[in-house]
């Protein structure tokens, strides 16, 4: 069974910096098969997808309104996910949720967790 777990979310003052965590849960799940990405959720707004990367080659994809602030990077070896978060905005406050993604970053979600809240406000 496919269980995405996030953590690392918080409250943070405009310019400042968080880094989230989405690890595997369950029994022979291990994340470096997937496509994993980031989607966050505000209230009244649409969902956004903000990152992704590949389970392949590693490539990466970044949502303009978060390019050259955010960073995805895998760690194997702890069957872990990161989203760095610089520079954060008030407009980057959401639940913040990471998935599984079919085929591609540019797939669709499968599965995610329960989501993380990040709180950009000072």
């Amino acid at each position: 069974q496919v269980q995405l777990v996030e953590s690392g979310g918080g409250l943070v003052q405009p310019g400042g910096s968080l880094r989230l965590s989405c690890a595997a849960s369950g029994s022979g799940f291990t994340l470096d098969y997937y496509v994993i990405g980031w989607f966050r959720q505000a209230p009244g707004k649409e969902r956004e997808g903000v990152s992704c990367i590949s389970s392949s080659d590693g490539s990466t994809y970044y949502a303009d309104s978060v390019k050259g602030r955010f960073t995805i990077s895998r760690d194997n070896a702890k069957n872990t996910v990161y989203l760095q978060m610089n520079s954060l905005k008030p407009e980057d406050t959401a639940v913040y949720y990471c998935a599984t993604v079919n085929g591609n970053c540019h797939g669709r979600y499968a599965y995610w967790g329960q989501g993380t809240q990040v709180t950009v406000s000072s």
